[in-house]
């Protein structure tokens, strides 16, 4: 099978919780290790605590949001992580939902997708160790990193839709997608990203669950994507891959993925060839996110759940 990765399951106030999904990267065939967006303990904070505690891994971000965090910042952090951890990074970004992006920088972006491409490119300069002087529409910069040797950085963006795709197509190192069924992954959003020229890698966060006793299959699916589900832009994604669902109906949505096949839901044995439907789709590295079980049966049934499903792979 294609590379199978485990994502942290939940941004933790508790540093140490996150110990045991780090030690499933090193002792099993994971590949790496991701996290997206964390509220709690903050996503670069958290790999570079657990690089301290012997947990040297490959670590990827899917996705931070770059409303949050200068390029220079951006760049200065993930090539510091690549450095501590030993292995190379993938920093992947996002702008984030319109209201949220208001609250932190007044008013949303008018074209998210030039304020992606701005950023990116004032990323990768900085890390290619180059002089960036740009006056953009969202982002400027003017100076350089000082020099520092460190394992590679590729830059990733989140893809939801066939606009973006086409852009990472043309920016990115790494297409990051999130909750997206594997019709529309492979019909609508590898043909857009495959037209850029740059043809990145594919990666995609797949929720999932193991079908334990006692387990309500829908509570799980709705702890774990009542956010996104509630979110307009990933239920307008939703919509686009042809699925009946609305932001005002998050306990609605939460079944549809489950019919769908979207939410990979059954024994270990059935959640990984759910996996291989995305291989065969053309993705090459599925990262698997059991944060429903982490919220309704707490971290070690998570963590149990992505060692039986890491085996059956």
């Amino acid at each position: 099978m294609n590379n199978v990765s485990i994502l942290l399951p939940l941004g933790s106030s508790d540093a140490a919780s996150l110990a045991p999904f780090a030690d499933l990267v090193r002792k099993t065939t994971a590949t790496r290790l991701w996290q997206g967006q964390a509220l709690g303990i903050e996503t670069h904070q958290a790999f570079a605590y657990l690089a301290g505690q012997g947990y040297r891994i490959p670590t990827g971000t899917c996705v931070t949001l770059i409303g949050l965090r200068h390029p220079f910042e951006a760049a200065l952090q993930s090539r510091s992580l690549a450095a501590v951890t030993g292995h190379d990074m993938v920093y992947g970004v996002g702008t984030g939902a319109a209201e949220f992006v208001r609250s932190v920088r007044r008013r949303s972006y008018a074209s998210p997708l030039a304020a992606i491409e701005e950023y990116v490119e004032i990323v990768r300069a900085l890390l290619a160790g180059e002089q960036v002087d740009r006056a953009g529409l969202y982002h400027e910069m003017h100076g350089a990193l000082t020099p520092l040797d460190h394992p590679p950085v590729a830059l990733g963006l989140g893809v939801l839709r066939p606009g973006m795709a086409r852009l990472a197509g043309e920016i990115a190192d790494v297409a990051i997608t999130w909750m997206t069924p594997v019709p529309y992954l492979r019909d609508v959003l590898l043909p857009a990203l495959r037209g850029g020229g740059r043809a990145p890698r594919v990666v995609s966060v797949v929720h999932a669950a193991t079908a334990a006793p006692g387990r309500d299959p829908h509570q799980v699916v709705l702890n774990a994507t009542h956010e996104h589900l509630s979110a307009p832009h990933y239920t307008a994604m939703l919509r686009l891959a042809g699925l009946k669902v609305h932001h005002t109906q998050p306990s609605v949505g939460s079944r549809v993925l489950l019919r769908s096949g979207t939410f990979l839901y059954g024994s270990p044995a059935e959640i990984a060839e759910g996996i291989r439907a995305y291989h065969r789709a053309g993705v090459d590295e599925v990262v698997v996110n059991t944060a429903g079980v982490a919220l309704t049966d707490g971290l070690p049934a998570a963590e149990a759940d992505l060692f039986a499903i890491l085996e059956n792979c």
